[in-house]
């Protein structure tokens, strides 16, 4: 922990943005270096200009390699762009926008000249694709409409984030992302320059450019998949802090648009992020499932002396608005565990009678075994897929999957009549959904966990690292099960030994290991040698540090 975790940043922890925007420009990527090619991850390309990771040749080539990409899926239809407050995402999208119009592609861009939460692109393109019925959704084909997201999400400000939404309107997955990372590097290793461009003037300016109020369409959406009404009845006072993110002016009109009691905490936008509270490790990090990053609304939440805390429910959202933190009076930032399990109670448990009956709860394998003992407690079926949003994606088209969500504060939900609201994940929607159960319930969703702890047990949750070399990452990417020779772990004879997600079968590129009371799951990190232990224990929390260190030694005896 750094020693300056949870307060706010110096003049020193601030990037310089004109070396950043020029670093953008001015530096070519050294293809010998793999952290100079472009990459993608979970979430797109992310990386810095000032490492040779995220400069101009890398948005042209990626670019260039997603138009190809869509013709070739026969996509035709327009492509809606949207891009957050990191300094390096206005000109990425400058430079997108300069290949995508010299290819003629049909192009759409935020009405306002400004910023658009990752949640109203997918949702854009699912109303464009005419995906709000549960059977029928095309997702190939002519006249469909796709997208691409300029963020780096929670990253620090000196990082660049691009990704790609095909027409199904969530993250592409692995089979898209490897074809279109390929074909970007091969550009990168030709040369840019035999990319076609115009400028940016011209780009604005070309038929196949036009403008598309986000905003509007996704603010005036909400009603259908949230009780706001009960919101505004019930008189929630809400603060919501977008941490200098894309959602800035969508709370406000929010609140203007459904009479709602709701404050932006704080409407500053400073690609700097200077006022930020430094996360664990020191840097500035908009994620609002951090107590260290949230720091500043959980102080503004604190009751005054003798007095009631200024709101009812407070939020916080990252850079691109696709993730959550919830803040209440009686227990602070909640564990994004926590408000998960209170979201699927009140979600299945009778708030939406227009959902299917045998629709689904979606969860990651490494989020709370909570939401297992919740879901078997409503009769539900539980789908565990492996780590990634995408995963989710057909279910939430179809309407076999109401709910999914991730232990990193990410999810999405469906309308409340049963179709598909959002395939990506919705920061803003999962936020004003702690306003509606506190609306609805009375309670705030602390004291809604407080009562599934009463029902189901206390569990200790946490995540750590351990160290690992390429070998090691990549055996333990690639296991067995039948290699993992422990019967026992942490006092507890072991149930079950998973390479493979039971949800879904595919495979979690390392290790779940799950006993009566307590699991842990390794997996090895993409950017660094060592590889992450999830684990969680409803013993105690001595039995949980017992499972980590166990855990190591199952792993490490499974390696060789």
């Amino acid at each position: 922990m750094h020693p300056r975790a949870g307060t706010v940043a110096q003049p020193d922890d601030l990037i310089d943005v004109d070396a950043l925007l020029a670093a953008y420009y001015d530096r070519a990527p050294d293809l010998d270096d793999p952290a100079q090619r472009v990459v993608f991850g979970t979430s797109g390309h992310r990386g810095s200009s000032l490492d040779g990771a995220f400069n101009e040749a890398h948005i042209v080539a990626t670019t260039q390699a997603i138009v190809e990409y869509r013709r070739s899926q026969g996509t035709d239809g327009p492509l809606f762009i949207g891009r957050d407050t990191h300094a390096l995402s206005e000109p990425a999208f400058r430079s997108a926008l300069e290949v995508l119009a010299a290819n003629d592609v049909e192009v759409r861009i935020d009405a306002r000249d400004s910023w658009t939460p990752t949640p109203a692109v997918s949702h854009a393109i699912l109303l464009h694709n005419g995906a709000t019925t549960a059977d029928g959704v095309r997702t190939h084909g002519p006249g469909l409409a796709d997208g691409i997201v300029v963020t780096p999400s929670h990253n620090p400000p000196r990082d660049g984030g691009f990704k790609y939404n095909p027409p199904h309107g969530g993250p592409a997955d692995s089979d898209a992302t490897k074809i279109i990372a390929a074909r970007a590097n091969e550009i990168l290793a030709q040369g840019v320059g035999q990319v076609r461009r115009v400028s940016y003037e011209a780009a604005l300016a070309a038929p196949t450019t036009r403008k598309h109020d986000y905003l509007t369409a996704y603010v005036d959406d909400l009603g259908s998949v949230l009780d706001l009404d009960a919101i505004r009845a019930a008189g929630v006072r809400i603060g919501a802090d977008p941490l200098g993110g894309a959602a800035v002016e969508y709370w406000g009109a929010i609140g203007e648009r459904y009479g709602l009691d709701l404050t932006v905490v704080n409407p500053t936008v400073d690609p700097r992020w200077a006022f930020m509270t430094l996360d664990w490790d020191g840097k500035i990090r908009m994620d609002c499932s951090s107590p260290n990053a949230m720091a500043s609304l959980v102080h503004t939440m604190r009751p005054a002396a003798g007095g009631a805390a200024p709101y009812d429910i407070a939020t916080g959202n990252d850079a691109d608005s696709d993730r959550h933190g919830i803040v209440t009076p009686d227990a602070g930032l909640m564990n994004p565990n926590h408000f998960l399990a209170v979201a699927i109670d009140h979600l299945y448990g009778g708030a939406r009678p227009g959902w299917r009956p045998d629709a689904a709860i979606g969860k990651t394998l490494v989020s709370s075994a909570l939401v297992d003992r919740v879901a078997a407690g409503l009769g539900r079926r539980l789908l565990e897929v492996p780590v990634g949003f995408k995963w989710f994606v057909p279910g939430l088209l179809s309407g076999e999957v109401g709910f999914g969500g991730e232990e990193s504060a990410g999810a999405s939900f469906l309308r409340k009549d049963g179709t598909v609201w959002s395939t990506d994940k919705d920061g803003i929607l999962l936020a004003l959904l702690a306003s509606e159960i506190q609306a609805t319930t009375g309670k705030s969703p602390s004291q809604r966990h407080a009562e599934l702890v009463e029902s189901y047990g206390q569990s200790w949750y946490a995540r750590v690292d351990a160290a690992a070399t390429l070998e090691e990452k990549a055996t333990l990417a690639a296991l067995d099960p039948s290699q993992v020779r422990s019967t026992s772990l942490a006092g507890e004879e072991i149930t079950a030994k998973l390479t493979s997600a039971p949800g879904n079968g595919a495979a979690i590129g390392g290790l779940k290991v799950t006993t009566e009371n307590a699991w842990f799951a390794a997996r090895p990190s993409g950017t660094e040698n060592v590889y992450k232990i999830y684990a969680e224990s409803f013993v105690s929390a001595e039995h949980l540090t017992q499972v980590q260190e166990e855990a190591k030694q199952v792993v490490a005896d499974a390696l060789g």
